[in-house]
């Protein structure tokens, strides 16, 4: 992990990590050309990164009506209201993968409003920042609302639950001191003036 004075929590050796984690981070620094800095920090206690990043992969399966460009766009807008610099920084890179624009994943990282979304998806970046600024507002009528853009009601939940699962995810990072890995700010960035 990057030396930095804001990780609190001193972030254990690979080769001491179970070996289920040590394939798991061999997995992504093949997939990535790194081990994400959050995953490193988060093996300090590893009973408790395995049980997180079993339900953090189970909440990016992809639907039908709910994409991993979704998926990574409510992450993005979640940790943008919390100011989570790791998980911004993380989840831009991502949302940029999954979307293949540069310009409209910094779009919906700066300010979704003024990203050009569609109906469906500022349905849905509309009840994830009310869920995350004011969450004893939310009501039915906002899940409705979800309903009606064209999401089924697994989608609604896994809406609801992602939501929920990177305010905490934010509030761990930022507790803890987490720093993104520098490789994040320019992979992906590449684009295409050809036209």
């Amino acid at each position: 992990m990057e030396s930095t004075d804001r990780q609190f929590f001193p972030v254990p050796e690979i080769a001491d990590l179970p070996g289920g984690m040590q394939s798991l981070f061999a997995k992504a620094e093949a997939e990535l050309g790194f081990v994400p800095n959050v995953f490193r920090a988060y093996a300090h206690r590893p009973e408790r990164f395995s049980s997180w990043f079993s339900h953090y992969r189970q909440l990016n399966e992809p639907t039908e009506t709910l994409s991993l460009a979704d998926r990574e766009m409510i992450a993005v807008v979640v940790s943008n209201i919390n100011g989570c610099t790791y998980c911004l920084v993380s989840h831009t890179h991502a949302l940029r993968v999954e979307l293949g624009d540069v310009v409209k994943a910094d779009q919906i990282t700066f300010n979704w409003r003024h990203a050009g979304l569609d109906d469906r998806q500022r349905a849905i970046c509309g009840y994830v920042e009310k869920l995350t600024k004011d969450p004893a507002t939310v009501e039915r009528c906002d899940l409705e609302a979800l309903s009606a853009a064209g999401l089924t009601d697994q989608d609604i939940w896994d809406v609801v639950e992602l939501a929920s699962m990177y305010a905490f995810t934010n509030r761990m990072s930022l507790a803890m001191g987490h720093t993104p890995n520098a490789e994040y700010h320019h992979h992906d960035r590449a684009v295409d003036t050809s036209n």
